[in-house]
């Protein structure tokens, strides 16, 4: 664009300020939206409409413009004739492409079949200073869409139809879970401990408490206090903040919904879980039939389930069900010529974790609900009754990404304490993602708990799934970007 083009319209602001008309109203009766207003019957009087124009073609004495609003785009006729020669020249003078303007007039059709408001009367309502991107080539760079999210959403349709699905997606959900008798809560952003996940969290500090505070990095212990409070079925659409790496499937500052159902186990939540997405699937997509890429995922009949141990045998040949501990399992995966980065810093857990989602994880078409994952992967999760060296827990897999994280939950305190004592010695080890000791949670476990499982869900990448996007940072409107020039944020 350059400064040149701000320059001129700067001074055309300038020039009707000086004319004495406000270049910036403060409002504009419409009758209709461009949608509507496209609908109505040939000869309709009246009709006000307001907009920013896209696109302005002059042919002497007749002006046509493209206007958009939210509901989508329509032309107008501009003719001196009808407006006055004032009027027409003002238009052509000091309207520019980007600017909002409000149009009076009477519906028609030109010869070439396009519904159109012939002008009465216009007013301009907004005067923009930086023209939009070039209309043919649009707006492509991607770092550029996420930094200036308001010109992709203007230039590209796309991106408008997709943030619009990823509202009914999230609408969809909790319709449902507000049918089955949840209730929706809010739980806090700052916490003393960081609670909820193994994942490495952001500090701040609390000026007033003189107190260092953790961003939270899942809601999950409060949505249990919840229960222990004696709420039955609880969910949260929660944001969350994880300190880790980025990548298209990673975000630091993303939306998790969460949900906990007292008296449930694993079982009861997975058949739930089938339910509940099938649900949004129909009513948000209208088939059970997903194209990404180029796979297409069918979300039809039962869903396969594999334990963690068995996917991780076939895929790498390592059992680590037979390594007597961590270090066992360290050599098996430097024998087997898979690198781990800073491997030696890992648990037992950790290392299980890693070998999954380097190997294992990427390769699964879905959907998949992997089960039976090992107790120090899980330290919020219940044993398993049959196998106490594995927890009642299941992740759903499709397209190599992890949508949704679900177990029986925990509930006897004794050994809860006994868990976040090993996650604490590990944490002492240089494992930062371990869970920290949380007493006051343990005293709420200690105050009774009823049978509980609860579910997790990644937002972003389910809007991802169902938009056949790849990375998060396309279906977050104003993803975190590193700014251009750091001193502009000193």
């Amino acid at each position: 664009m350059g400064l040149e083009q701000r320059d001129i319209r700067q001074q055309k602001l300038n020039d009707i300020r000086q004319m004495g008309i406000n270049p910036y109203k403060d409002r504009y009766e419409k009758t209709h939206s461009l949608a509507e207003a496209r609908a109505l019957a040939l000869g309709s009087e009246g009709v006000r409409i307001a907009g920013r124009v896209l696109a302005v073609r002059l042919f002497g004495r007749l002006i046509f413009a493209t206007m958009k609003d939210f509901s989508g785009k329509m032309q107008i006729a501009l003719q001196e004739k009808v407006i006055g020669k004032e009027r027409f020249s003002f238009f052509k003078k000091y309207v520019d492409i980007g600017d909002f303007i409000g149009a009076e007039g009477t519906i028609f059709k030109t010869k070439m079949g396009e519904i159109t408001l012939d002008v009465t009367e216009y007013e301009l309502l907004s005067k923009t200073l930086r023209p939009l991107p070039e209309k043919f080539h649009g707006l492509v760079d991607r770092e550029l869409l996420y930094r200036q999210r308001y010109l992709d959403l203007i230039m590209n349709e796309g991106s408008m139809e997709r943030f619009l699905k990823r509202t009914a997606i999230v609408k969809a959900l909790r319709t449902f879970l507000d049918s089955e008798g949840f209730i929706e809560v809010e739980t806090p952003v700052l916490q003393t401990k960081p609670s909820g996940a193994i994942a490495t969290p952001f500090v701040t500090h609390h000026n007033a408490l003189g107190l260092d505070l953790y961003l939270r990095i899942a809601p999950e212990t409060y949505l249990k206090r919840c229960i222990a409070g004696g709420f039955e079925k609880v969910y949260e659409f929660a944001r969350s903040f994880r300190n880790e790496g980025l990548d298209p499937s990673h975000l630091q500052d993303f939306t998790m919904l969460e949900y906990y159902a007292a008296y449930w186990n694993y079982e009861d939540n997975m058949a739930f879980t089938e339910r509940l997405i099938k649900y949004v699937l129909k009513e948000v997509c209208g088939s059970l039939r997903l194209s990404l890429g180029d796979r297409t995922i069918d979300f039809e009949g039962r869903w396969e389930r594999l334990s963690m141990r068995d996917l991780i045998l076939r895929d790498t040949g390592i059992d680590y069900t037979r390594s007597a501990s961590e270090e066992d399992l360290k050599k098996d995966i430097k024998r087997s010529g898979i690198e781990i980065e800073e491997m030696e810093n890992m648990g037992y857990g950790a290392l299980v974790d890693s070998l999954f989602k380097k190997i294992s994880r990427p390769n699964i078409s879905g959907p998949l609900f992997v089960i039976y994952h090992p107790i120090a992967l899980s330290p919020l999760a219940r044993k398993n009754d049959a196998d106490p060296e594995v927890t009642d827990r299941f992740q759903l897999l499709v397209n190599g990404w992890e949508i949704v994280n679900a177990y029986s939950e925990l509930v006897d305190p004794v050994d809860q304490r006994e868990r976040l004592l090993e996650q604490s010695a590990l944490r002492q080890k240089g494992d930062f993602e371990a869970m920290v000791m949380d007493e006051d949670f343990l005293t709420t476990m200690e105050h009774g708990m009823p049978p509980i499982s609860g579910w997790g869900m990644g937002i972003d990448r389910f809007v991802c799934l169902l938009t056949n996007q790849e990375n998060l940072r396309d279906v977050v409107l104003f993803p975190l970007m590193k700014p251009l020039n750091p001193e502009d944020d000193e």
